[in-house]
Parts: structure tokens; C-alpha cells; sequence
């Protein structure tokens, strides 16, 4: 009878840890991203890589603090959304292979400038 039992037990334990919670949602990956970022007050270009249907999140990487951010020129082939002040995230639409381009305004402070940048990104969907 204790065989049986310590089985029982082995086996409630062995399907709890296989059960993932549904608040772990899988964090969204950062853009593959090839981009020359220039101070603030300037405005730069960037590529991204992205495959149709899925997400990326395209931090801002200019040197110091975002203090506002948005949205300067929607995509046509996938969606755009603001995430916090630093952070967007895209999404290509599915079953769409080509290009996409847009565009995110943002202020800030450096340790050398400040002002608004226009991100320019060009997108590659695969």
C-alpha cells in the first residue's frame, strides 16, 4: 500500500512542476537591430529583422535619460506600440513578407546633449 501511495505523490509532484503559470507570459525579444544612434537633437536610422507574425521590442539607445517618446510615423505592414517612455514594441503582419518603415520622436537628456530625436526604422519582415 505504501508503494502505491509514494507514486501517487511522485506523480501530483512530477504534473505540478510541468504546469506553467499563466503569469509567465513569455517576455517579447529585443529587435535584432543594426543602428547608428546619434546624440540628442539628431536624427538617426536603424535596420530590424524581423519574421512575419512575431514581435520584437526596440528600445531607445541614445546615451542618457528619455523624458517622452512617441509614435511619428505608423508602419503599413504591422503595428507599433508604445510599451513605457523607452521602449516600443513592433509587430509584423502575418503572412507578410517585405519591408515596413516608421518612425519614433523622442526627448531626452545626455551627458553631452539634449533635445528630439527622429528613430527612423526600416524594417525587413521574413
Amino acid at each position: 500500500m505504501k508503494t502505491g501511495i509514494v507514486v501517487a505523490a511522485l506523480a501530483f509532484i512530477f504534473a505540478a512542476s510541468s504546469v506553467t503559470p499563466a503569469s509567465s507570459a513569455q517576455a517579447v525579444p529585443d529587435c535584432s537591430m543594426s543602428v547608428t544612434l546619434a546624440d540628442w537633437g539628431e536624427n538617426s536610422t536603424g535596420d530590424i529583422d524581423v519574421a512575419s507574425g512575431e514581435s520584437c521590442q526596440i528600445p531607445i539607445g541614445i546615451r542618457g535619460t528619455v523624458t517622452d517618446s512617441s509614435i511619428s510615423q505608423k508602419p503599413i505592414y504591422g503595428k507599433l506600440k508604445k510599451i513605457n517612455a523607452s521602449t516600443f514594441e513592433y509587430r509584423a503582419k502575418a503572412k507578410y513578407k517585405g519591408n515596413d518603415t516608421f518612425a519614433i520622436k523622442a526627448t531626452g537628456q545626455g551627458p553631452k546633449a539634449s533635445g528630439t530625436s527622429v528613430i527612423t526604422v526600416h524594417a525587413t519582415i521574413k
